[in-house]
């Protein structure tokens, strides 16, 4: 029986310590948002935020996770109204949609992280962020809209 803490809530799940903690999210728990890409850590389709960084949870053996800190995109804000969320509804980013959920998590670490960056600290941020749409320009867009909305409202 592992202990995990997600999205400020206590689960205990009885799985192999190495299941990825994707599968654990997905198929244990429900929590459906984190999606599966690649399997290879490759897209970012799956990142999640372990003690506030951004892994990829398709390789990340849930063992990890246990006694830390597991964010998703279900818990990122509690009404979805984190800036970086909120800056990707305004803007229409999403086009399947397929990918923003690791998106958004990568991007809030970004931010979290860099409260101003530049076109270059975007582009670094994300590049391991696949979007077979091509919605990059957007989502860099909705980046600089998310750092000026907290520079703004005094969290940046």
């Amino acid at each position: 029986m592992l202990n995990l803490t997600i999205n400020k809530k206590a689960y205990h799940v009885d799985v192999d310590p190495d299941t990825p903690l994707l599968w654990v999210l997905r198929d244990t728990l429900g929590l459906v948002g984190t999606k599966y890409g690649c399997g290879v850590a490759q897209c970012g389709a799956c990142t999640v935020h372990l003690n506030g960084e951004a892994v990829r949870s398709c390789v990340t053996k849930v063992s990890r996770a246990v006694g830390q800190k597991v964010v998703t995109i279900e818990g990122l804000a509690e009404k979805a109204d984190h800036p970086v969320q909120k800056a990707w509804l305004e803007l229409d980013v999403a086009q399947c949609g397929y990918c923003q959920s690791g998106q958004i998590m990568s991007a809030a670490v970004l931010l979290r992280e860099n409260k101003n960056p530049t076109d270059a600290d975007i582009d670094a941020a994300m590049a391991g962020n696949i979007c077979r749409c091509g919605t990059y320009l957007r989502v860099r867009e909705a980046i600089r809209l998310a750092a000026t909305s907290q520079r703004k409202a005094g969290n940046g």
